[in-house]
């Protein structure tokens, strides 16, 4: 098996393992996935909030919220396994489309 080929087959193990941040902390009744905390959350555990994470808060949001897709906030753990598959299909469609994009640009440019 090729260099290129292991690594997208581990890709797609880390795309459907992807979830388990959802899951175990589902099933361990521990609350929201480690390290997926809103400013609300970081205030009550911590006890106080950085500045520059309340400036950005405001001014930054992700463009799939909490991994699932507008009318699918309340559905059950399945369909949130799924938008997290598909949030990470996205993200690394979104990267794999930049690097190429940047690597034409800079080959294009050595050639000159």
């Amino acid at each position: 098996m090729k260099t290129i080929s292991k690594l997208w087959f581990f890709i797609g193990i880390l795309i459907v393992l992807s979830p388990l941040g959802l899951l175990l902390p589902e099933y361990f009744k521990a609350g929201s996935a480690w390290g997926e905390w809103g400013v609300d959350e970081i205030l009550q555990m911590v006890g106080y909030l950085p500045e520059g994470l309340g400036k950005i808060s405001r001014i930054w949001n992700a463009p799939i919220p909490d991994y699932t897709f507008k009318g699918q906030e309340e559905a059950g753990l399945l369909s949130l396994s799924l938008g997290y598959i598909a949030s990470a299909l996205i993200g690394i469609l979104a990267v794999v489309v930049l690097v190429f994009l940047i690597t034409k640009f800079l080959s294009k440019k050595d050639n000159l």
